[in-house]
């Protein structure tokens, strides 16, 4: 278990790494495509990103293929945000469900569902009982949200993971693995993070916040669901309060 855990660690970190420097040598499409301004206006890159998102991805997929497939997902729908929803100023769930009552599917909602779908489907798969499936979805597709919610200045949301993803790693179990990949993940990215050379975007963060959620989901059994669902909807209910302040206070 040791050896596989710091097989996972080591194997998250190097393609993050690896991916975050492809990409920014080779930046597909251009430069303008992959650069954003961030809370104090300097440039920088949304590499690590999809870096970010694929080797979680892949460090999933060694503890269990319905894993990979979760956090992949997460990372697509937090990419399609990062692109569509660049130039779209709503925040907040009440915001892009208020549009999606017009008519209007914006890059939030798809996210929103998309992601919901990707953790209730994952959930379904690493547990055998139909509450604790339905409260593993909610705890990773929550996660995945929660960590989103931190990602407002640099390095937060990725010391947030390895301060979370910490104690499941030392603590060994069935949570260990994933505990791992999260964290070496994270680990890799940290300092160009904090270093404001490059952001993880919703890519990133929804990617790292899934894994998180499995790591949670393996070695916890219903009351530590029931308890870790209730954190991560009382995250959302703060964060949208917090996002509809702040844009109260920008009128």
């Amino acid at each position: 278990m040791i050896s596989r855990t710091a097989a996972s660690f080591a194997l998250a970190a190097s393609l993050t790494r690896a991916g975050t420097a492809g990409l920014r040598a080779s930046a597909p499409g251009g430069r303008a495509r992959w650069e954003r301004r961030n809370h104090a206006g300097r440039v920088v890159g949304l590499y690590a990103g999809p870096a970010l998102a694929v080797a979680a991805a892949a460090g999933a997929a060694r503890v269990r293929p319905a894993a990979g497939l979760a956090v992949l997902a997460a990372g697509v729908c937090g990419a399609y945000d990062d692109v569509v929803g660049a130039v779209d100023g709503r925040r907040g769930f009440r915001a892009h469900l208020a549009a999606l009552r017009g008519g209007e599917v914006t890059s939030g909602a798809v996210k929103l569902f998309g992601i919901s779908a990707a953790g209730l489907a994952a959930g379904a798969l690493l547990k055998r009982r139909p509450l604790d499936r339905f409260l593993a979805g909610v705890v990773i597709a929550g996660a995945a949200h929660a960590v989103n919610l931190l990602d407002v200045r640099p390095g937060r949301a990725a010391g947030a993971v390895l301060a979370l993803g910490a104690p499941g790693l030392l603590r060994g179990g069935p949570g260990a693995e994933p505990a791992a990949v999260t964290t070496g993940a994270a680990a890799a990215v940290l300092p160009e993070d904090l270093g404001e050379r490059v952001m993880i975007g919703d890519t990133g963060a929804h990617a790292l916040g899934a894994v998180l959620g499995i790591a949670v989901v393996a070695c916890n059994g219903r009351a530590g669901l029931v308890a870790h669902a209730a954190a991560v909807v009382a995250a959302a209910v703060c964060g949208e309060r917090a996002n509809t302040r702040q844009i109260h206070s920008c009128e």
